[in-house]
């Protein structure tokens, strides 16, 4: 068991059964996913971004990132049907728990003047999306290596019912939320 995952289960699901008063175990909000999101609309000039992107996301999450491709054909973005246009990646089990860990220790505290995570990115169901500018905060990437600095989504799906009942889990799980 990892060691957010061990925390998780010793003090954190007791305080949130008992800030909201939960009758049963199952009812208590836990994680489930984690996915990761490179979106390269540049690529469709430049494919070579995208085989980059994958490798790096790959690098990062611990499996294989897959490639996004576009649904249809927009001719403004001189893009078309099936071309690549981004990679993700779907986080579960250890794999989720370690990145979340990565995340929240090493990564965000490196963010050039880092302030906190703004806690607007709920959607209404407890599950939280952020976007980050500059990948390169993770540590396994070589910054000397990366030919494009590129932003990043992540989300964090959990069973919460409502933002109040998320906040407090991804709060409690050390996710650093301006004050």
């Amino acid at each position: 068991m990892r060691r957010l995952e061990k925390t998780y289960h010793e003090k954190i699901a007791g305080e949130l059964k008992k800030e909201f008063g939960y009758k049963s175990v199952m009812e208590i909000p836990r994680m489930t996913k984690i996915s990761l999101n490179i979106g390269l609309g540049e690529a469709s000039q430049n494919p070579k971004l995208i085989d980059e992107a994958v490798i790096e996301l790959t690098k990062l999450a611990g499996q294989k990132a897959v490639m996004t491709r576009a649904k249809k054909s927009i001719a403004a973005f001189k893009l078309r049907e099936g071309q690549p246009i981004g990679c993700r990646v779907t986080l579960r089990g250890d794999s989720m728990w370690d990145f979340y860990d990565k995340l929240v220790s090493f990564a965000l505290p490196r963010v050039r003047d880092f302030r906190g995570v703004p806690d607007r990115g709920f959607d209404g169901r407890g599950n939280f999306t952020m976007g980050i500018k500059e990948h390169t905060i993770f540590f396994e990437l070589e910054i000397d290596k990366v030919e494009k600095v590129k932003g990043m989504n992540i989300t964090i799906s959990t069973t919460a019912k409502s933002d109040k009942e998320g906040k407090l889990l991804l709060d409690l799980l050390g996710m650093p939320f301006k004050k």
